[in-house]
C-alpha cells in the first residue's frame, strides 16, 4: 500500500483521491510523503484524471483512439480491477 499510495502522489493525485482508491487515510498517506521527504514533480499544464476499471471496460476504452490521442496515461494493477490515470492539457 506504501508504494502505491506514493506512486499515486506522484502521479498527481491528492491524499484524499488516493485514499478513496487504496483505503488507506489521507492522514497516513501524507506522514509517508512527509517521512520519505517526496516532493511532487511539477505538472503546470497537466493534470491527472483516473478511472477504475475492470478488465473488458479497459479493453474497450482503449479501443477507441479518441480516448488515446492528446494525452499520456498509466495502467497499473488494483486488485481484480486496473486503474488508468491520464493526463490531458489544461483547457484555456
Amino acid at each position: 500500500m506504501l508504494t502505491k499510495a506514493l506512486q499515486l502522489y506522484l502521479e498527481g493525485l491528492s491524499f484524499r483521491e488516493i485514499e478513496r482508491i487504496i483505503g488507506v487515510s489521507h492522514v497516513s498517506i501524507s506522514n509517508w510523503v512527509k517521512e520519505f521527504k517526496i516532493k511532487k514533480p511539477p505538472h503546470p499544464n497537466y493534470h491527472p484524471t483516473y478511472k477504475i476499471f475492470k478488465h473488458q471496460e479497459l479493453v474497450e476504452f482503449l479501443q477507441n483512439k479518441d480516448q488515446l490521442s492528446g494525452a499520456g496515461m498509466i495502467i497499473t494493477e488494483l486488485g481484480d480491477k486496473f486503474m488508468l490515470i491520464k493526463w490531458e492539457r489544461f483547457k484555456d
